[in-house]
């Protein structure tokens, strides 16, 4: 089948608006279904039919059972159907805000959205929503169905108010087309035929639309990207790159460039499992194999050599969280940008989406399913194209560094050339020959637990007796910092997440300079931890879990803030109203209910000295 020949659409709007049964009812008038997928739909109409005696249409694209149960759709529904006239793939998308993620996926390979509207509601802020989805993930085509025309009286004067009130509002947004068409989708009133019911109405049919419009992305005309997925070696005689053509076309003896290091080397051979091919266009997997033996690895883009992509650390995206927690600007997060995976982080939220007028709103954090853009950040160079240029290279998704969750899709807008004069400067001293002077092995210990835990107590006990024998050390404590570097920063999580990434780049710096650091912070945030154990080497960053009940450190309570805490006067106070998350698997963890703090220190030093941390001096 030919990918000029494929529609890919998907339905979207609020919930009981009617998208499943549109789609349903579309394929039994144009004879679309099975005698077999009848009969089945005859039956479940009877056992879980909301419809009465007539056939429920809905039913065919509601698979689970939960959806079957409750009427809704929860998961996306994809459909394959055809027609004399084109090749079709539909995703049936929920319209519970709760799914509003389910709804972006189906988004994010289509090129035309249905958006249904309940003649007698209008439109609903999940309308406005899905609509603002379909067009920053790159949709230019809009239907907008208004159903159940028939309890409206098949209106005139409804249909023309609702069509104005919507078009209003996506002239904002950058459709190519937007067109109207009252529908009744249980009775199939402008469905596959036209209506006597609407003879008011003039235009297409919705299967008429779908089979015409133009909605040729022409990814073939676009500059060469191959996405390196995978590096074939069979045996030593063959060096292949495997992935799929994402956009324009190679063909044999063609120069590549490698995007992000600019080695270049031409197309030697086009394999694929029925064999070599003379060139490989838009959607073809292939494995290339170069003239050239060049380092090439896996989220490598091939390019064209006159047709690069852009390559930045930095660069400005929309995004869509899609995660039940706050997105928090300065969390390290993983993405991936086709066959990439990087760290990345939140530099700044620039502002994030008014779903009713598409006005940008002030925001220091994104929720679930609200639509932001935002500055970001890579530990690694990525190469891209803007999401409007080409939406295969322009796109990425964010997952939770702890839960392994996609909390985020975006879509890349432009490059940021803040840091293209920088570079890393090195440095005829290491952290080797430093720590080799002072005797030991450079390491953080970051004492980590709730507000009156012990850990600046312990880690001044264990740091006199690190001075003592001769070792060099310094002390990095949560509430000296505020006093000073992190003074602008207060205890939302937002702030605590920077708090805390300042410390742990201040601490990097310390070790590479030879030193023992100790780190007595509160450091709620397993996700923060674990980014500043990343950015350190093997062995350098030791986790010490202070270990002390809540009702303990409430008993101690030497500065009197859990009470005020209890009583309301201090809002966000870890461990009352603000999260704590206890560390997996520490590498150390001190009982303080059943040791004095000088044990526990002694025990620190026992530790270091076991690990290789402390050498004699000769």
């Amino acid at each position: 089948m030919s990918s000029r020949n494929l529609l890919r659409f998907l339905t979207c709007g609020s919930v009981d608006d009617g998208k499943s049964t549109l789609i349903g009812r579309l394929l039994y008038d144009a004879q679309l279904i099975l005698d077999d997928q009848l009969a089945a739909l005859h039956r479940d109409s009877r056992q879980h039919g909301t419809t009465g005696k007539d056939l429920d249409f809905a039913l065919l694209m509601d698979g689970l059972e939960a959806e079957r149960e409750q009427s809704i759709t929860i998961d996306v529904a994809y459909r394959y159907f055809s027609t004399d006239k084109r090749s079709f793939i539909v995703a049936d998308t929920p319209g519970h805000e709760q799914y509003t993620r389910n709804m972006a996926t189906g988004a994010s390979t289509s090129d035309l959205a249905v958006i249904l509207v309940d003649a007698r509601k209008g439109i609903q802020v999940q309308s406005r929503r899905h609509t603002a989805i379909s067009s920053r993930f790159g949709i230019r085509h809009a239907v907008l169905a208004v159903n159940k025309i028939d309890l409206i009286d098949y209106s005139q004067a409804e249909f023309n108010r609702i069509v104005q009130d919507y078009e209003r509002f996506a002239a904002q947004l950058s459709f190519k087309s937007v067109i109207a068409i009252p529908v009744s989708a249980r009775f199939g009133d402008n469905i596959v035929s036209l209506s006597g019911n609407t003879r008011w109405y003039r235009g297409p049919t919705i299967l008429e639309h779908l089979e015409t419009v133009d909605v040729e992305a022409d990814l073939q005309l676009k500059p060469f990207r191959f996405p390196v997925q995978l590096v074939s070696r069979p045996n030593p005689d063959f060096r292949g790159y495997a992935g799929t053509v994402a956009s324009g076309r190679v063909r044999c003896g063609d120069p590549v460039l490698v995007a992000r290091s600019g080695v270049t080397s031409r197309i030697s051979r086009i394999v694929t499992a029925n064999g070599d091919l003379p060139e490989a266009q838009a959607g073809d997997a292939v494995t290339v194999t170069l003239v050239d033996e060049i380092d090439v690895a896996r989220g490598d883009v091939l390019t064209h050599p006159s047709e690069r992509p852009q390559v930045a650390d930095q660069f400005a995206a929309n995004i869509l969280w899609m995660d039940a927690g706050p997105m928090l600007p300065g969390r390290s997060y993983l993405m991936r940008i086709g066959s990439q995976w990087t760290p990345a982080s939140i530099s700044l939220i620039k502002h994030k989406l008014d779903f009713d007028d598409l006005k940008p709103l002030a925001a220091r954090k994104l929720a679930l399913n609200e639509f932001g853009f935002c500055n970001f950040s890579t530990a690694d160079p990525v190469a891209f194209d803007a999401f409007d240029d080409n939406r295969e290279t322009g796109s990425f998704i964010l997952v939770d560094r702890y839960s392994n969750q996609t909390c985020a899709a975006g879509m890349i807008a432009f490059a940021l050339r803040r840091a293209a004069n920088i570079r890393h400067e090195p440095l005829s001293v290491d952290k080797s020959a430093r720590a080799a002077l002072k005797h030991q092995r450079p390491c953080v210990l970051w004492f980590t637990g709730l507000p009156a835990a012990g850990k600046s107590t312990i880690a001044r006990f264990v740091e006199q007796r690190l001075a003592a024998a001769g070792h060099h050390t310094y002390m990095l404590d949560g509430d000296n910092l505020r006093r000073g570097l992190n003074r602008d920063l207060g205890f939302t999580d937002v702030d605590r997440v920077e708090n805390i990434r300042r410390a742990g780049e201040v601490a990097k710096l310390l070790v590479d300079a030879g030193l023992i650091v100790l780190c007595a912070f509160i450091s709620p945030f397993r996700a923060e931890r674990r980014a500043i154990r990343e950015t350190l080497a093997e062995g350098e960053f030791i986790e010490v879990f202070v270990n002390t009940p809540i009702e303990v450190c409430e008993r101690r309570d030497p500065k009197g803030l859990y009470a005020k805490a209890r009583a309301g006067i201090i809002a966000n106070f870890t461990g009352i109203d603000s999260p704590y998350e206890t560390p997996d698997a520490p590498e150390i963890s001190l009982l303080t209910t059943q040791f004095s703090p000088q044990q526990l220190a002694d025990k620190m030093i026992a530790f270091l000295e076991a690990s290789g941390y402390l050498q004699l001096r000769s």
